[in-house]
């Protein structure tokens, strides 16, 4: 008997645990009732959690009630089963962030799968993600993107130093750079500081890899919208070369002599229409002429223009300047 009400206050604790951790604030009433018990239970097993290290708290008001704060240490967390899964999928990608946690996430997703059960592990061991890990481009510092990150929240204008491609670190220094950070984003592999810079009155993108902020901070500025209200259009848009629509300013439309099926896995954004066995249609896109030409040609086949005829001009000039890399023109 002893045995199982010491099971069942067990039972009873880690679902009160995971109701704190669910939601700020619990009327004590509310938990009670949650939890088939009475109020003076509920309190029994508030102190119960104390003494394991949990920082409840209880909470003034009508009608009382507790709330699960932060502390100086971090005490056991409990997650549900899609939680926990959801968390090794998070931590087995987190090394193609680029934001410099690859070993910390590896260690973490160790742990965590340790004290899965076995029906959990199975499932999170099934799961084929293979993570492409850092590149030849630098990694960002955790803390330069923490430090991003805290002035975008605060509102805060950021003082930094950028080293701009292909630039010489040893030529003379350039005086910071001051922008009103507004996003912070990561987009194939790489982080990306969306702001305004109020010098030039203009939205700016800038890499995180490359940027050393400098304390302290500037003084706090008014919220502004990007352009389109959306800053994963309009980040799209902007390597598209395009001011404001996320659609490629050069757009033409090809017939080219190979099936769809060779075709569609190189096509990127385009849209492929098969016309026949070996003969498929392709509308796409570039942010020059040339540059389209050029990414058309590597079908390594015929191509027929459709439209417009500042494709078949650009076709024309990169014919001349194959011609004369080839010595013939």
């Amino acid at each position: 008997m002893p045995l199982a009400s010491s099971t069942t206050t067990s039972s009873r604790l880690l679902s009160l645990l995971s109701l704190l951790q669910a939601r700020r604030d619990w009327p004590g009433g509310l938990l009670a009732q949650r939890l088939g018990v009475s109020d003076r239970t509920v309190r029994r097993d508030v102190d119960r959690l104390r003494e394991l290290g949990y920082p409840v708290q209880a909470v003034k008001g009508p009608d009382g009630g507790y709330r699960l704060e932060a502390g100086h240490h971090v005490p056991p967390l409990l997650f549900d089963e899609d939680q926990a899964v959801a968390l090794a999928v998070a931590l087995r990608i987190a090394v193609g962030t680029g934001a410099g946690i690859e070993e910390a996430a590896a260690r973490a997703l160790a742990t965590v799968r340790q004290v899965l059960p076995s029906r959990l592990r199975q499932r999170v061991d099934a799961l084929e993600i293979s993570a492409a890990g850092p590149g030849a481009d630098p990694q960002v510092d955790t803390g330069v993107l923490l430090t991003l990150s805290a002035a975008v929240r605060a509102g805060e204008e950021l003082r930094f130093d950028y080293r701009s491609p292909g630039r010489p670190e040893d030529t003379e220094p350039r005086p910071p750079r001051r922008v009103q950070p507004h996003h912070l984003v990561v987009r194939t592999g790489r982080w990306y500081l969306v702001g305004w810079d109020p010098d030039r009155a203009a939205w700016r993108i800038y890499r995180a890899d490359r940027m050393t902020p400098r304390v302290p901070n500037g003084p706090r500025f008014p919220p502004r919208e990007v352009p389109g209200g959306d800053v994963a259009v309009f980040l799209s848009a902007q390597f598209k070369g395009s001011e404001r629509a996320d659609a490629w300013p050069c757009r033409g439309e090809v017939i080219l002599d190979l099936p769809a099926t060779e075709i569609a896995p190189f096509a990127g954004d385009g849209v492929v229409e098969e016309l026949g066995t070996d003969r498929t249609k392709l509308t796409t896109g570039s942010w020059s002429w040339p540059a389209l030409a050029a990414s058309l040609a590597r079908f390594d086949t015929e191509i027929e223009v459709i439209s417009p005829p500042e494709l078949r001009v650009a076709f024309a000039e990169l014919s001349r300047r194959a011609g004369r890399a080839a010595g013939t023109g």
